[in-house]
């Protein structure tokens, strides 16, 4: 089945039981299988005594297309196809990937992993049973498999026209289009099975300008699970205006005064605060392992009680949503603080067995080529009851930051940093000058339980957030309300 067809049978039809039962055996016959290959490398999967398997199938196509100096002068496109194989077996785990999907090659993996993972006794699996779900959080319009280069490279002449067209201090824009489309086709020894047809589209810019002979950039971007209808005037006049906004305030930035300080998280980007000091100590792995600072504390207040922090698979189109996680678990809606408590980890399947709970459906991967292990998906804060002025007001002198690149935590010890591009000074009650190029250093659960004040305005950063743990990567999204964290530590001048 060529591949447009393949998409107008599986991936763009709705999420009901018979339109999944024919997406998989679409699947099926696109990997070039038969079910009965599936049942064979299954129970070659289970022959040494593992008590769970599971086979994951995926075929990759990325895209990119670039603009520098006025002109798109860059592209690429690969494509990657292969399965793997997971035994589970007590705590022991097996795992053995092929580039290739025939039935020596699977069983080869297949009796790999069953080896990694023995126990001496043959597990049986079951019959295949297509899993289904109540809403597809990312249908597609157009698929990208649909859309030529051709057709993308006025969006990127457009965004830097428009950028140009904003500010007479520009100097350069690189542009950056990304697209990605991933057919996966999961089963596994409990009977589940399921299709998901992943879109991703990612569209960046970086701007370069000048003043008085000195150079600033800056760099905007928005990421969605989206198809070709993603492409739109507005979005470029959003990440066109964005760029140069952040660009175009650094003239005028200083470095503040280093030291500890109160800090005031400005609404969406600052979510990586909840990404790198919390949200990786509550991955469930690290808990399971007593690794994390929060290992021991579930059901225990670790904040204020008006505190909520949610990780979120079901955000239509968003880029760390999930259909089916990628151990065949569904996305869902997971409170990890609610009213201040910490009420679940983010699991996997091997960690939600240790604990005697359900999955929360935080089981990802990087490709076929990697376990799965618990990854978030979109980490946010809940509106709290305050306006983010008032907040401002309480602060006699701090900053005001909004504006990030990265950042790293050391999960045991719980000790983060992440690099802010901008903000302001906050002195007496109000923003004054802006600031740029400072880190901010903290400890997650002592900034978490120094959260004082939450505004109401609430807000996901849908940019182009990539997160790394053990060697993979994985999409994901971050956002929060403006928050008070009473005192952190701001790496600046002397």
């Amino acid at each position: 089945m060529d591949g447009r067809n393949f998409l107008r049978t599986g991936g763009m039809t709705a999420p009901d039981g018979a339109d999944n039962k024919s997406a998989v055996a679409a699947a099926i016959n696109h990997f070039g299988v038969t079910e009965a290959d599936l049942r064979k490398v299954m129970a070659a999967a289970l022959e040494k005594g593992g008590d769970y398997a599971d086979l994951y199938f995926e075929h990759t196509f990325n895209n990119n297309v670039s603009l520098m100096d006025g002109k798109v002068n860059n592209c690429g496109s690969n494509i990657d196809f292969g399965m793997g194989v997971r035994v589970l077996a007590g705590d022991r785990s097996g795992y053995a990937y092929v580039e290739g999907v025939t039935l020596e090659e699977m069983l080869r993996a297949a009796r790999t992993a069953a080896r990694i993972a023995s126990s001496g006794k043959a597990g049986v699996p079951v019959g295949l049973t297509e899993q289904t779900i109540s809403q597809n959080r990312y249908a597609v319009t157009i698929p990208w498999e649909d859309v030529s280069v051709k057709e993308k490279i006025p969006y990127l002449e457009k965004l830097n026209e428009k950028i140009f067209s904003l500010d007479s201090r520009v100097r350069k824009v690189q542009a950056y289009l990304q697209d990605s489309t991933s057919h996966v086709l999961f089963c596994n020894s409990e009977g589940i099975s399921y299709y998901d047809y992943r879109p991703m589209a990612s569209f960046m810019a970086v701007c370069i300008m000048e003043e008085n002979g000195k150079m600033e950039n800056g760099y905007a971007g928005r990421s969605y699970r989206r198809g070709f209808e993603f492409m739109t005037d507005d979005i470029i006049d959003v990440i066109a205006r964005e760029v140069v906004d952040r660009t175009a305030i650094l003239f005028k930035a200083i470095k503040p005064k280093g030291g500890e300080m109160p800090v005031v998280m400005g609404a969406g980007g600052s979510g990586i605060l909840l990404h790198e000091a919390i949200g990786h100590a509550f991955e469930a792995d690290f808990n399971r392992k007593d690794i994390s600072i929060f290992s021991g504390q579930l059901n225990k207040k670790v904040c204020s009680e008006h505190i909520n922090v949610v990780d979120d698979g079901t955000i239509p189109f968003n880029r760390g949503a999930v259909n089916f996680d990628d151990e065949g678990v569904e996305g869902q809606k997971t409170y990890i603080v609610r009213e201040g408590v910490l009420t679940s980890y983010l699991h996997d399947r091997i960690s939600a067995r240790h604990y005697g709970v359900n999955p929360t459906g935080n089981g990802r991967r990087d490709t076929f080529r990697n376990v799965p292990i618990p990854r978030m998906r979109a980490t946010y804060m809940e509106a709290g009851n305050m306006k983010e002025a008032d907040i401002i007001s309480t602060v006699k002198n701090g900053i005001f930051v909004d504006t990030f690149t990265n950042g790293q935590v050391q999960i045991g010890a719980g000790d983060f940093t992440f690099f802010v591009k901008s903000g302001y000074l906050i002195e007496d009650g109000k923003l004054t000058q802006p600031v740029k190029d400072i880190n901010i250093i903290g400890n997650g659960p002592k900034a978490l339980a120094d959260i004082t004040m939450v505004a109401d305005n609430d807000r996901i950063d849908n940019g182009t957030w990539t997160c790394g743990k053990d060697g993979q990567s994985c999409p994901v999204t971050c956002g929060m309300p403006s928050a008070l964290v009473s005192k952190l530590t701001v790496g600046g001048e002397n």
